[in-house]
Parts: structure tokens; C-alpha cells; sequence
């Protein structure tokens, strides 16, 4: 996202050759109706990319995304009045005693053997889930929401593998998260202390 008004110019890099060096630009207006992204201020408070203090009041939802639909729009029912600015939430599932049931989708693709088991191809990642994701994204940010993404996290306890994928794998996934949502100005994400030390 850009971080001023003006005109921004891009180069792509991708192992993919007709996605590599492609140029462009782009002309960035000042904000109508937000604030822009959120960053630290001084040492102990937030302020919006124009300077407007930002003063975090939230809750979680660890598993919002992966609940069936009706269950997510109820979600975003009771956020608008609830008058939360932030949703911690969770980009993997969780396995505990309120989210039993199994996800619709997953952030790799899923196959399913004859006796029910699933393996995932963590070698690629679900477009289709991380629409999904980003359409929530979307979802908070129009409620004045900021998004505040768990990007690992050790609930899985061996259900489902995401806790224990090899690190080529993470790597990809944190670049994939960040290409993708970095645009998002309500987005923020946490990594554990273990990846950022």
C-alpha cells in the first residue's frame, strides 16, 4: 500500500518468467474516508497512517473464518454492535473444545482418500481460501475494523499438520500472506516470538 499521495511505480520478481519484470504505476490519492494503516507511535501508542491517534478496543475470534457461513455473518452482526476497532483471528484453524467441526476450506489444497483421511499439498496454497480470507478482510475494514492476523500458532496439536510444516513451507506462506494482503490498510499481523528474535 502506499505509504503517500503521489505516483508509484512497480517491478514484479516471480520464478514464474511471465510474471517476472513486469513494470507499471500507479497515481495514490489522499484518503477519503480512512485514515490509512496503522503503525506504532512513539514507544508505547498507535496512530493511523495520517497521524489520527488510534486507541486498539478488541476481541478475538481465533477461529471466525472457519466456521461455517452463517456462523461468520452472525460474527460481523454482532461486531458492528458491538463497536470493537480490532479482531484478533487466526489464519489456520484451531483445535479445541468450540471449533470441532472441520473447516470448509483450507489455506492448502485438500484431498480427501476413500476412508475419509486428508492430506494437504503444503507445496501450493488455495486461492479459493485466501479469497475467502481476504473478502472477510474486507468485511471488518468496511465495519472500521482492524484485522489482526495470527499468522502461526501452536493449537493445531497434530490434527491437521500446521503446526509442525517444514520451514520452506512457512517461508512461502508468510511471502504468499504478505503479497497478498499487504494492500489491505486494516491488516496486521503476528508472528511468534521464536520467528521474530
Amino acid at each position: 500500500m502506499p505509504t503517500a499521495p503521489g505516483e508509484w511505480r512497480y517491478r514484479t520478481e516471480s520464478n514464474v518468467p511471465a510474471l517476472a519484470g513486469r513494470t507499471g504505476s500507479l497515481r495514490c490519492v489522499a484518503a477519503m474516508t480512512n485514515h490509512g494503516p496503522v503503525g506504532v507511535r512513539g514507544t508505547h501508542a498507535f496512530r493511523y497512517a495520517d497521524g489520527t491517534p488510534y486507541w486498539p478496543v478488541g476481541t478475538t475470534a481465533y477461529a471466525w473464518i472457519h466456521m461455517p457461513a452463517d456462523v461468520q455473518q452472525q460474527t460481523l452482526t454482532s461486531l458492528e454492535a458491538a463497536r470493537f476497532n480490532k479482531l484478533r483471528m487466526c489464519v489456520f484453524p484451531k483445535n479445541y473444545a468450540l471449533c470441532k467441526e472441520e473447516p470448509e476450506m483450507y489455506p492448502f489444497p485438500v484431498k480427501e482418500g476413500p476412508d475419509g483421511t486428508r492430506t494437504f499439498d503444503v507445496s501450493r496454497f488455495d486461492p479459493a481460501f485466501f479469497r475467502h480470507l481476504e473478502r472477510q478482510i474486507d468485511a471488518l475494514d468496511a465495519l472500521g475494523i482492524e484485522a489482526d492476523l495470527i499468522l502461526f500458532h501452536p493449537y493445531d496439536k497434530g490434527r491437521w499438520g500446521f503446526d509442525s510444516l517444514p520451514m520452506e513451507t512457512n517461508v512461502a506462506y508468510v511471502r504468499y500472506v504478505c503479497a497478498r494482503l499487504s494492500s489491505f490498510r486494516n491488516v496486521c499481523g503476528r508472528l511468534p516470538m521464536s520467528m521474530t528474535t
